[in-house]
């Protein structure tokens, strides 16, 4: 999947995934990672979600990634912040030291980004990220991921359905799946798995799955 695909999608607006609200399952269960406040907390391709948001307003540290400058300026005008934007290597770090502790976030291809130039993370929160990525990217990015936060633990949200129906993304990531990139790792727990209401996209019933990984 090239990055241009998700570059137009912000350009053109076509942003159906992003939310009005703080997701459900972040609110539910992030808990359940048991992190203490003032940790910091990853956020890998996170648009302009507002779960960043909530987030900090929970006490939490927040470092991101993103590949569209245009979903992270919008995200700092919602949050009503003039960010500080300085070079990170091949990527722009964004932040708001005056207004803001603690949020950092990355805009460029998240497989440019290194551990160091991240720095710690004590819990990884994933709404968008995996199910955003054809197959073999997601093999590559559960990789890349785990170098970049040394296994923190995670609160992961999938989607399963019958990937014959529709093309993705969101990409459909079952059990099986989320068990082959992640058990050697985590103990895996499902938390919870309601059936998406007017199914996916309107096209094809599924389900949304909440992981637990640590």
């Amino acid at each position: 999947m090239e990055a241009n695909f998700w570059l137009e999608r912000w350009e053109t607006n076509h942003t159906s995934f992003h939310r009005s609200e703080a997701n459900k399952a972040l609110v539910t269960h992030f808990d359940k990672l048991a992190l203490e406040k003032g940790a910091r907390v990853f956020v890998p391709l996170c648009g302009k979600t507002l779960d960043i948001g909530w987030l900090l307003s929970k006490g939490y540290r927040v470092a991101a990634a993103e590949l569209s400058p245009l979903a992270i300026e919008q995200l700092f005008e919602e949050l009503g912040v003039k960010p500080s934007i300085s070079d990170a290597g091949s990527l722009k770090h964004y932040s708001a030291p005056n207004s803001i502790e603690g949020l950092d976030i990355f805009v460029g291809n998240i497989f440019d980004l290194d551990a160091k130039t991240l720095g710690p993370v004590d819990g990884i929160y994933d709404r968008a990220a995996i199910i955003a990525l054809p197959l073999e990217m997601r093999r590559q990015y559960t990789t890349h991921l785990a170098e970049l936060t040394g296994g923190a633990p995670q609160l992961l949200l999938t989607v399963d359905y019958d990937q014959s129906q529709m093309a993705g993304p969101p990409f459909s990531v079952g059990e099986a799946e989320v068990k082959e990139h992640f058990s050697a790792s985590y103990d895996v727990t499902l938390l919870s798995r309601t059936e998406v209401p007017g199914g996916i996209k309107g096209i094809t019933p599924g389900d949304e799955l909440v992981w637990l990984l640590r």
